[in-house]
């Protein structure tokens, strides 16, 4: 178990705790699943006239999305700066291959309807069948690539 989580557990469960109290209290009080991959069309509808992006979904809900995405960020820096700064936190992933999955997750997301947040938080929770499906197509292309990319990479 230390080998798969060598500094603990505890900051998974607590954020695992705040991400569902969080997209229970969205659902509660507007009736929105708050998934992130919604983030990106409704902050759009700011700049981009074109009018998928002024449809009433994402004018009406960007607020609270772009403040949703805002908590996200200041919650890893306060991690980062109270809990794990004494450390070095980087990565041997180039530019490019971040890009990249960034290219192919955001793809992913918008092909699948939703990101893993959404499928896997709140379309798990609500008992939706595609999202159970969409949760197990994330879980096995990520379980996937990174045995290969270790087992291939020779790392």
């Amino acid at each position: 178990m230390d080998s798969l989580f060598p500094l603990g557990v505890f900051q998974y469960i607590a954020g695992g705790i705040c991400i569902g109290l969080a997209v229970s209290l969205i659902f509660m009080f507007t009736g929105i699943v708050a998934g992130m991959s919604s983030f990106f069309s409704s902050t759009l509808s700011w700049f981009s006239k074109l009018p998928f992006f002024q449809e009433a979904r994402w004018v009406s809900t960007r607020g609270w999305r772009a403040t949703l995405a805002a908590g996200l960020i200041l919650g890893a820096a306060l991690f980062y700066f109270g809990f794990g700064g004494q450390q070095n936190w980087v990565t041997q992933v180039t530019w490019w291959q971040l890009l990249i999955g960034g290219f192919i997750g955001g793809f992913g997301a918008r092909l699948s309807g939703g990101c893993t947040s959404g499928h896997g938080i709140c379309g798990m929770a609500s008992l939706q069948l595609p999202s159970l499906a969409a949760v197990l197509t994330f879980m096995t292309t990520a379980i996937l690539t990174a045995n290969l990319i270790v087992n291939v990479g020779g790392k």
